[in-house]
């Protein structure tokens, strides 16, 4: 059994997936968890967590990043739950995390429907109210009309919050499972059967849910210098691995290779399920208001925020599921069935900046124009085999393979350490304390900055 301290900073380790921290930080813990361990690190290993660490909030004069450290959580019902309470008295002093619970909310709703004769999905207000006569049938004789109507506006306007709230819960997930796969889904004793897998998965998943930065070049790289020297341990110990849960977020042939047959069929089964999930965001948002495929450069009207961040699920889930078929040696479902990627919408001025600086349009841009969209491809209303695949990208001049349209990403070099930025909508600022006066005066949000931003400018 681990010590209290150990145990304690493995939870934290654990807690860190569905937060936002920066890998600094989980560099320095753990540095901190295999110091309480009393493990002899590696050189390599040691020096590339001593760099990171260094710049970790703990060892900055000022100990503050302007950047939440954790992803925006949808508003809960809270508000409403008080005021039901109020009005009904089937319903009892609920504590503050039931406005963040869908099935107590609802709970809450059908009993307190009950209340006034009222089942669950009924809102219309003109047909589904009872009138004078039925309200006393049912024994409601003692509440006013301007009473029960009150209650019952009140029930519908929870269930369309409760619709939202599940909304919102669920881009929430689609957004970290884009950024970290299934990290925030991994259960903490899977996370802890293997303390050295703890830590890479800790670290790589905290450089998955780095912010995008503003520019027209490469993204940062998510595996670096310190994400190599921790697999370099799981390399030197494979027996000590815990392979399984490294392959929720790092599912290279080198790691499942390691995972049992069953095991894999597992996470394919969920990545699948993600696949349809994601799609059904992608349709919606395309359903409400169609893209400029062509070019997907952002319109007026488009749900820039939802497009890219289903987009960037649907990828990572599609990324995981080729290499989970290709790894239990699917490839016959490959050739019948290969879904194309999905691009992310870019901003006007981003598209600008790439033609002012010489560049274009991304190939893969031309490719997903002329395939099939991926939710006619789930349901089976269009062919998309990898033939066809092969002959769009030849048309375009698109390596299929390179490009990862009909094969696995190729595998990342590790790339060197950088700090994490100060970003303010996406620019770079060196400053912290500069950072959130930026954002409070709105600069860089594309909105008009308030008059006191420009006597602060």
């Amino acid at each position: 059994m681990p010590s209290p301290v150990v145990e304690q900073l493995l939870r934290e380790l654990h807690a860190s997936l569905t937060l936002r921290k920066r890998p600094e930080d989980v560099a320095r813990l753990i540095q901190d968890f295999h110091a309480a361990q009393g493990t002899d690190l590696d050189t390599a290993t040691e020096t590339a967590l001593a760099k990171a660490a260094e710049h970790s909030l703990r060892n900055l004069w000022h100990g503050y990043t302007s950047m939440l450290e954790e992803f925006a959580r949808p508003v809960g019902a809270q508000r409403q739950l008080a005021r039901a309470t109020s009005l009904f008295t089937s319903v009892p002093e609920l504590p503050a995390d039931a406005g963040d619970d869908p099935a107590r909310i609802e709970a809450v709703i059908r009993r307190a429907g009950e209340e006034i004769g009222r089942s669950y999905g009924q809102n219309d207000f003109g047909m589904d109210r009872l009138n004078r006569a039925e309200r006393t049938a049912a024994g409601l004789g003692e509440i006013s009309k301007r009473q029960y109507n009150k209650r019952f506006r009140m029930l519908r306007r929870m269930e369309a919050k409760l619709a939202r709230l599940l909304h919102e819960q669920h881009r929430r997930e689609v957004t970290m499972t884009g950024k970290g796969a299934l990290a925030h889904a991994l259960p903490y004793e899977l996370f802890a059967a293997g303390t050295d897998s703890a830590a890479f998965i800790a670290y790589i998943t905290a450089r998955g849910y780095m912010r995008s930065i503003f520019t027209n070049g490469r993204q940062r790289q998510v595996y670096d210098e310190v994400a190599e020297a921790l697999f370099e341990r799981l390399r030197n110990a494979p027996e000590r691995t815990c392979w399984y849960a490294v392959a929720h977020v790092y599912p290279t042939d080198e790691v499942l290779a390691h995972v049992s047959d069953e095991d894999l069929t597992q996470l394919l089964i969920r990545w699948n399920r993600i696949l349809r999930q994601v799609a059904d965001l992608l349709e919606d948002a395309w359903n409400r208001h169609p893209l400029e495929r062509g070019t997907m450069i952002v319109r007026r009207g488009d749900d820039s925020s939802t497009w890219n961040q289903a987009a960037q699920a649907w990828n990572t889930a599609r990324a995981h599921w080729f290499t989970l078929m290709e790894e239990l040696g699917q490839y016959g479902i490959l050739d019948r069935f290969c879904p194309g990627k999905v691009p992310r919408l870019m901003a006007a001025d981003v598209a600008y900046w790439h033609r002012m600086s010489g560049g274009g349009l991304h190939p893969d841009t031309y490719v997903w124009a002329d395939l099939p969209l991926p939710w006619e491809v789930l349901r089976g209303e269009k062919e998309c085999p990898r033939t066809l695949v092969e002959a769009v990208c030849a048309r375009h001049r698109v390596d299929p393979v390179a490009g990862a349209w009909t094969a696995p990403r190729p595998t990342a070099e590790a790339a060197p350490f950088r700090r994490t930025p100060e970003l303010v909508h996406g620019v770079a600022v060196a400053d912290p304390l500069m950072a959130s006066a930026l954002r409070s005066a709105g600069v860089f949000s594309g909105k008009g900055k308030r008059a006191a931003a420009q006597e602060w400018m």
